[in-house]
Parts: structure tokens; sequence; C-alpha cells
């Protein structure tokens, strides 16, 4: 069995200014980090988390804290399972709430397509509410290092949402009098990459 490394961060901020407090609970939830206790944070070891740390412990210094940055192993199997789980159950609130997001963007789409508000206004902010989902989840499977079991459903979930706003966006230029573009293109990357 391979030994897995992990990196503890354990941040000191000064009392004051709170905000810096938030601001590091912020980059570690960012980060996709799972707190451990009061003030320890652990993440897989991987070098691009490393460097983040050390930037966030940099920026900390000059901001009047200080912290340090470990490198750790668990002992016990059953206990590093645990802590793999707490990962993927944070994970799985952020996969439900982009999956209900999804819902909500398609709900909307939808409603539009039978009240026939084919405007390029409507497309538009349609257009954004869809890259702001992509970017979401983006960012969601950047922190998902262990495979959360609804990965591949808000995956498919987002191919979804595209495929519908391309649906709706074929009706507004028709409804405008314009031919769709050939090669209509709607974040045609795939939300796949990892």
């Amino acid at each position: 069995m391979d030994v897995r490394q992990w990196v503890l961060f354990l941040p000191q901020t000064p009392a004051v200014p709170s905000s810096l407090r938030v601001s590091v609970w912020r980059r570690m939830q960012q980060l996709g980090a799972v707190a451990l206790q009061n003030g320890v944070w652990v993440l897989p070891r991987m070098g691009s988390i490393e460097r983040t740390l050390q930037k966030v412990l940099t920026d900390l210094e000059a901001q009047g804290g200080g912290g340090f940055l470990l490198t750790a192993q668990v002992l016990q199997p059953e206990q590093e399972e645990r802590m793999i789980e707490r990962f993927r159950s944070e994970r799985e609130q952020d996969y439900t709430e982009f999956l209900d997001r999804c819902e909500r963007f398609l709900g909307e789409v939808e409603k539009e397509t039978k009240a026939q508000k084919f405007t390029f206004a409507e497309l538009q902010e349609n257009e954004e509410d869809w890259h702001k989902l992509k970017v979401w989840l983006r960012k969601i499977h950047a922190r998902d290092f262990f495979g959360g079991p609804q990965r591949e459903a808000a995956s498919e979930a987002l191919l979804r949402c595209q495929q519908v706003l391309k649906d709706y966006t074929t009706q507004v230029y028709r409804q405008q009098g314009y031919d769709p573009p050939a090669d209509l293109d709607v974040g045609e990357e795939t939300p796949l990459e990892r």
C-alpha cells in the first residue's frame, strides 16, 4: 500500500482584524481543505497545494500573522479513510448545491421558452448564468481530490444545461429573424476536463 502524504496548515491570526481569519477560512474553502480541529487544516500533499499554502502563509505573515506548514502521514488506515470521507462529504455538499442550481437554470430557460421570451437580452442573461455554472463546476472539480459520488452527475447536468441553452439560442435567432450561426458556440469545451 502506498503511503499517502498530507499537508497540515496551522495558521495563526492576530485577534484583530477578524477579517484576516475570515480571509484564511475562505482560502482554505477554495482549496478544498478540511478543518481537522480549530485552526488545523489538512489537504493531500501536492506541489500546487504546497505552493498555494506557502503563498497564503506569506500573505498572512505580511499582515501580522504567522503559522506552520507541515507534512504528515496517517498511521492507521481507518483514520485516513475517515478523513478522506470528510473530503468526499464536503464535495457532496458542493455537488448537491450545484445540481440544484442546474435545475433552476433549466427551469428558467423552460419558463422563458413557454412564455416565448426569445430576446437577445434573455439569451445574454442565460449565457452568463451558464458560464457561471461552468466556472463553478471547474472549481468544484479542482478541489474534489477523492472523486465525490456526484461528480459525473454534475458534469452530465452541465452538459444538459449546455444543450438546452443551445436549443434556446437557436430559437432566439429564429424568432429574431436570423439564421442561427452554423458554428454556434455555447462553451464548446467539455466540462469533464479535469
